[in-house]
């Protein structure tokens, strides 16, 4: 988030459910609603805005394919990494209804 002072207010109207889920998600990251909201809507925008730009830019094939690789690696920038997950077991029986498989 930047440091300048926030000056522009934002009304935003959610469900008890939408806004139980934003104020998990605030909390686990360790940040305030206003933080993790405002955070979370300009890495969306900023994406949308990287997408239209490939669009409006490219003026000949080669140029798009160039962009398309550019946007690629871009785009993998601005994606948080999937948190890891164990591999699952390959025997299925092995699984008892107490644990994921």
């Amino acid at each position: 988030m930047s440091t300048s002072t926030r000056s522009a207010r934002l009304g935003v109207r959610a469900t008890p459910q939408q806004e139980a889920v934003l104020r998990r998600a605030a909390e686990i990251t360790h940040k305030s609603m206003t933080d993790f909201i405002l955070d979370s809507a300009c890495q969306v925008a900023e994406r949308t805005l990287l997408d239209q730009r490939l669009f409006l830019v490219t003026e000949s094939p080669v140029q798009e394919k160039q962009l398309l690789l550019v946007f690629k690696d871009a785009r993998q920038l601005l994606t948080p990494a999937a948190p890891h997950r164990p591999a699952s077991p390959s025997n299925n029986s092995a699984c008892s209804s107490n644990t994921r498989c």
